[in-house]
């Protein structure tokens, strides 16, 4: 159990009088640092606002200056983790690009083996994503959210948690969109037209595959250590799948097909090697 005996007063902590604005800021943060520690729980009677303006390094007084009653500060908490909901781990996919790619630079020279590449990038980065939202806890608040906050008595808080949601989960699909956008045109690959979809289609299903398998997951934890030994959809060599590197890639290649216009000369190579060394995600 952590101790609190030694830690100062906020007095002594602090030389000059916070603004309403920095109060507020230290007090949400600290308090979503909390609820992504110690998970979230339908009523957050967990949460201590007394050890929330602790962790903020705030003043008593100026917290309750700028919310008077408990459930105020509450409201915007829960607020606040609505609109930073989706979890991101985009430099980290960003290195496993990089040395997946770093591996198997020669893939790139023929139609056959550049596909093996991208199948294998699915492969690797399905996996490492559905480990990250499995084990975050994170994601578990945001699957909380979800769950509860229709239950609200306040109406008006209700709505304003779900419009939170809404655009976090837009920001989300749009940046997943601009990701798969962004690789597929490296590796010279483009929407297929029959079905008529856009990037924002294809993310919209990848992340619905993904987390219903996390969700499936959670209640059956075999599910998250489950894999084949394969060579599914054109893959260069026979690996171990897991359900997750399944379906994305189920639905990656019945969407994408290799773009007949582009020509793989000397030059193409050459940029997308470049490309991909110091790759980075558009904003």
């Amino acid at each position: 159990m952590t101790s609190h005996a030694q830690a100062p007063t906020g007095l002594a902590r602090r030389g000059r009088r916070l603004s309403d604005r920095e109060t507020e800021q230290r007090m949400l943060q600290a308090a979503v640092a909390m609820v992504h520690r110690d998970g979230l729980t339908v009523s957050l009677d967990h949460i201590s606002l007394e050890e929330v303006i602790r962790d903020a390094d705030v003043s008593r007084s100026a917290v309750y200056r700028r919310w008077p009653y408990k459930d105020l500060f509450f409201s915007d908490l829960v607020k606040e983790l609505a609109r930073s909901a989706t979890p991101t781990i985009v430099d980290d996919e960003l290195a496993l690009i990089r040395r997946i790619v770093a591996e198997r630079l020669d893939w790139l020279g023929t139609p056959e083996l550049r596909h093996g590449l991208v199948i294998e990038l699915i492969r690797q980065l399905a996996l490492f994503d559905f480990q990250a939202l499995y084990g975050s806890a994170r994601w578990r608040t945001y699957l909380a959210l979800h769950a509860t906050f229709q239950s609200l008595a306040d109406g008006q808080l209700r709505d304003q948690i779900a419009e939170a949601l809404a655009q976090s989960e837009r920001d989300h699909r749009a940046r997943v969109a601009r990701a798969w956008e962004h690789l597929a045109g490296l590796f010279g690959y483009r929407l297929r037209p029959e079905p008529g979809a856009t990037f924002e289609t294809l993310a919209t299903l990848l992340d619905a595959t993904m987390r219903g398998l996390v969700i499936q997951a959670l209640a059956e934890p075999e599910l998250a250590a489950h894999q084949e030994q394969a060579s599914p959809f054109g893959a260069a060599t026979s690996d171990r799948w897991s359900l997750a590197a399944l379906g994305i890639a189920s639905t990656a290649t019945a969407f994408l097909e290799p773009d007949p216009a582009i020509e793989w000369d000397d030059a193409r190579l050459a940029r997308v090697r470049q490309a991909l060394s110091s790759l980075a995600f558009p904003g």
